[in-house]
């Protein structure tokens, strides 16, 4: 009787996109992932096909990860992936269902919070705060196409938003107001590095090394408070390396995610074995 392999159901993936972007982000990972994986890429309220969140309500990470958590709750657990804001909500399911949470990939998580509480570093969080009070202006005078003018430059470079066609300004234009709600959100915020640090989750932290002040700084901060876990500095990418370098940035993700992923043997371990490397 040959031997044979017997692969555990297959685990669930959620992905959890940046601001002012869409559960189409992840395209090319999701294309990667399957069909080893179940993947479950997920929009935020304003973003891709889901409606606004309600104006006359304010909005929190907590408010986020309750609308993921049922995929969760469906599947038995997931591995989850954010970029951005999506890392950020990620961290924050994390906390909230962490027997629910196999692993977690971020790569730049935005807990703006943590810069406000940081007193060693100034500048990090005054560039962050200018941007959002700029954008925050320029929304209440209608000015829609230059508030994400003002964002995009920001966490793209100078010159990024010229670079765009008009229809893609558009479609980013019409999330700002979504996008001003995840700001006030992520100042808001009131994870500790405590809670984080008290999970026993694997948790992959990625960090273009080309990306902004204040992400820099917030990389700098989760490496302190998660010493345990693993970081990892990309040479030649900026904050939307997820975007601009997809190829690299997936593939080291799947290499994490197969890393953490068990394997159920049967009757060859050695072999088993070697298929679970990443």
């Amino acid at each position: 009787m040959p031997s044979s392999i017997h692969m555990k159901q297959s685990s669930t993936v959620v992905l959890l996109h940046s601001s002012a972007s869409s559960a189409r982000q992840w395209q090319g990972l999701v294309e990667s992932l399957q069909p080893r994986f179940q993947v479950r890429a997920v929009d935020f309220p304003g973003h891709g096909g889901r409606p606004a969140w309600p104006g006359d309500s304010t909005l929190s990470l907590a408010d986020e990860a309750a609308l993921v958590a049922p995929l969760l709750a469906e599947t038995g657990g997931a591995h989850i992936v954010g970029h951005s804001y999506g890392a950020a909500v990620a961290l924050k399911l994390a906390t909230m269902h962490p027997s629910l949470v196999r692993s977690v990939v971020v790569y730049e998580p935005v807990l703006f919070r943590w810069l406000l509480d940081d007193h060693t570093e100034q500048p990090a969080a005054q560039e962050i705060e200018a941007v959002v009070d700029s954008i925050s202006h320029r929304l209440a005078r209608g000015q829609e196409l230059s508030a994400a003018q003002r964002f995009i430059n920001y966490w793209s470079g100078s010159g990024a938003w010229e670079s765009l066609h008009g229809g893609k300004r558009h479609f980013i234009a019409t999330r700002m107001r979504a996008v001003l709600q995840h700001f006030d959100a992520l100042f808001r915020e009131p994870l500790a590095r405590a809670q984080l640090a008290a999970l026993r989750i694997p948790m992959l932290f990625m960090t273009g090394a080309q990306t902004v002040l204040a992400a820099r700084r917030l990389a700098e901060l989760f490496r302190y408070a998660l010493p345990q876990h693993q970081h990892e500095l990309l040479p030649g990418m900026g904050h939307m390396g997820p975007v601009t370098h997809a190829l690299e940035v997936n593939r080291r993700i799947v290499k994490y995610l197969h890393a953490h992923e068990p394997i159920a043997l049967a009757e060859n371990p050695r072999e088993a074995a070697a298929l679970a490397m990443p």
